[in-house]
């Protein structure tokens, strides 16, 4: 855990969006009660991905003390802790989307709803392009499978009375149904928003998509789906030509070198993905919050979609990749209108 930067808030100067340095089991518990409209947030999945202590050790280290707990264990008491404070915080009825890995997502669903939140559903993200981190046996054997989806949590903070009546006070409680429907490029058809969504590859182009893409290889109309690119390089570098360059092995294996890139985050998401995650919690002008806010994509799509954002990040590399994004795209937006 880094102690070489003071605990900061960073903020853009229109006020549209905030971002907290700092653990976010500590500052959410400094945040006021029934405060925020919504949470989107992509926490870390306790996988160890890339040997990445917050995603790992840190985890153990925050709730296990001097108890022997499997990394599940020690994953979902995590989740109750800082899904409790998001209880907290969330407005009566706001709800929150949280993402996971597919082998933990048990243990998150379990946290979140032992925290007090009411699980309403569960969203998957097709987007087929995970590379595999199998060991390569004898015989044509392996040990793991191509990962090809994330799950996303949909869950509730307990209503205060009727759905309606909730509606009346907090303007939380329901999902924005309208602002998320489909719209079918073939027939101009509006379709109620599903729990699936696909992402293209980034080099599909308007003609063809690639062999792997999942939006060609699925055997149903796509048209009924959302659906979106996945992340490309300039998206994840958009606003940070300031910072420095960094050497990042983004995938593993002999055949792929290392990359210098400035966006260092291991996971970033489609921008057009989470835009349509915060349109369909927060209410228009609401406040979305992300305690674990990577390098800034949730806040991002919630200055493109017109809400408010509070972000917390701990580690200083992420904050100031997210910082530089959110101010270029802030000013994007401004400079459209």
């Amino acid at each position: 855990m880094s102690t070489a930067r003071k605990l900061s808030l960073y903020e853009d100067a229109t006020g549209r969006w905030g971002l907290i340095e700092g653990d976010a089991l500590a500052l959410l518990a400094k945040l006021p009660a029934s405060s925020v409209d919504a949470i989107v947030t992509d926490p870390p999945y306790a996988i160890g991905f890339h040997h990445e202590a917050w995603d790992g050790a840190d985890i153990h280290r925050a709730v296990a003390g001097d108890e022997r707990l499997s990394n599940g264990e020690a994953f979902e008491r995590w989740t109750t802790q800082w899904a409790a404070q998001c209880r907290r915080v969330l407005k009566p009825g706001g709800h929150i989307l949280a993402f996971s890995a597919p082998r933990m997502t048990h243990r998150l669903v379990s946290g979140v709803e032992d925290a007090g939140l009411e699980v309403r559903d569960q969203l998957l993200w097709l987007n087929a392009q995970g590379v595999p981190k199998s060991r390569r046996l004898p015989g044509g054997l392996g040990t793991t499978l191509k990962p090809a989806y994330e799950p996303i949590l949909l869950a509730r903070a307990p209503l205060e009375g009727r759905v309606a009546d909730n509606l009346d006070a907090s303007g939380t409680g329901a999902l924005n149904i309208d602002a998320a429907r489909i719209t079918s490029p073939e027939t101009a058809t509006e379709y109620w928003p599903a729990n699936v969504v696909l992402s293209h590859a980034p080099t599909c182009s308007d003609a063809a998509c690639v062999a792997d893409c999942p939006v060609p290889l699925l055997d149903t109309s796509v048209s009924r789906l959302f659906f979106c690119a996945k992340a490309t390089r300039r998206e994840r570098e958009a606003g940070c030509e300031m910072l420095p360059e960094r050497s990042v092995q983004v995938y593993t294996g002999k055949h792929h070198p290392p990359r210098l890139v400035r966006n260092t985050h291991p996971t970033v998401k489609p921008l057009e993905l989470m835009r349509w995650l915060v349109r369909l919690i927060t209410p228009p002008g609401g406040l979305v919050l992300d305690p674990f806010t990577g390098s800034g994509t949730t806040g991002i799509a919630a200055v493109l979609e017109d809400r408010l954002f509070l972000g917390i990040e701990r580690e200083p590399q992420y904050v100031d990749i997210a910082c530089a994004r959110m101010t270029h795209w802030a000013r994007e937006t401004r400079e459209s209108v």
